[in-house]
């Protein structure tokens, strides 16, 4: 097992891509390394001519796999846009492992990001002793991208102020870069494209600008359709984790997970799942990594301060934390979907007494 504790997708799942690439016959872009229909096959998982099961990454709707692969095998780039936690960065990932075979050409939007880190940035030792060279220049993973016809990922687009933004806009139209110093520019090489991501929990923080907004498609990722898909994903991801994180104890058993979801999907949509009763939604977006997160964190209560068989209590504790993150307006939640909602479920007991306690 590698000691890293997170591996990039191209390592982590390298042996189903390279049996993809063995029986993809079909055409492939120029400089991708499968064709668009092998890349959507890698994302939704299937079954290969010769019995080779390619696991599943996104659990959803496939149309949408393949407009945003589509997306990248034209000129335009893509924006992948939703709640948090509706798993943006991690297709992001995967469709540049897919495509060009390096998911790490990575750009992380924040306040704090520069036009340099978009576009290139200088050693400031050569550039004191020599001036400006092409020794000088430290490229930015987009200006890489370019130069090898790669997949380049821009993390949290809005979180980027709106004049670093606009850097992209020649690029992306022109799929040029003016190193104006130097007297020359970077040309993308084919196979180059971008892959961005943002949440509308950012919108108006850094709106983009109309003309940046036209150079992207946008496909929307949306939260899980029904309980039973958002359960799916939740078991999957928790049994690739807890194996990752070496996590003592059982796998998780099912109830569980789905109780969980039950009380995350009741409390995101303002209601219980049979429409019946209505309920005051959270601040939080309760999202299905968060949902994975507190499933994480009871295995790993179970297995190193209990018998490894996760319970009630050992579940209470994150999801209290996972759901009141407004000690008031949360509060005031949390309290009555436990008194109007947990006790009334007769096998619910057990969790409903377990979260009495962290009050």
């Amino acid at each position: 097992m590698s000691q890293l504790l997170r591996e990039h997708a191209e390592s982590q799942f390298a042996d189903e891509l390279a049996a993809l690439q063995k029986a993809d016959t079909r055409e492939r872009p120029t400089n991708w390394a499968l064709s668009p229909w092998a890349v959507v096959t890698y994302l939704m998982g299937g079954t290969l001519d010769n019995g080779f099961a390619v696991s599943a990454k996104y659990i959803g709707n496939r149309r949408l796999m393949e407009t945003a692969v589509s997306t990248l095998a034209t000129d335009r780039a893509l924006l992948l846009f939703g709640v948090p936690g509706t798993a943006k960065s991690w297709v992001s990932e995967h469709l540049a492992a897919a495509i060009s075979g390096d998911s790490t050409m990575l750009i992380q939007g924040t306040a704090g990001t520069s036009e340099e880190q978009l576009r290139y940035g200088w050693n400031y030792a050569q550039l004191l002793s020599k001036g400006p060279s092409k020794d000088a220049l430290v490229p930015s993973p987009l200006m890489r991208a370019m130069e090898q016809g790669k997949t380049a990922r821009v993390e949290e687009l809005t979180r980027i102020p709106a004049d670093v933004q606009d850097t992209l806009i020649t690029i992306l139209s022109e799929k040029s870069l003016p190193i104006p110093e130097l007297g020359m520019e970077t040309q993308a090489v084919r196979g180059f494209n971008v892959i961005a991501t943002a949440n509308n929990r950012d919108k108006g923080i850094n709106e983009l600008s109309s003309a940046l907004k036209r150079r992207f498609n946008t496909v929307v990722l949306p939260t899980p359709a029904t309980e039973e898909e958002e359960v799916a994903i939740v078991t999957k991801r928790v049994g690739e984790m807890g194996r990752a994180l070496q996590l003592p104890g059982e796998p998780p058993a099912l109830k569980e997970v789905r109780r969980v979801v039950q009380i995350f999907r009741e409390l995101r949509n303002g209601q219980t799942e049979d429409g019946k009763t209505k309920l005051k939604a959270s601040s939080g977006t309760l999202s299905t990594a968060e949902a994975i997160s507190v499933i994480n964190s009871g295995m790993a209560l179970a297995g190193h301060f209990g018998d490894g068989v996760l319970r009630a209590r050992d579940i209470a504790a994150s999801l209290v934390g996972a759901i009141v993150k407004d000690p008031v307006q949360d509060a005031v939640v949390w309290r009555e979907y436990q008194e109007t909602v947990m006790k009334e479920r007769g096998d619910w007991k057990d969790l409903y007494r377990a979260c009495r306690e962290f009050e």
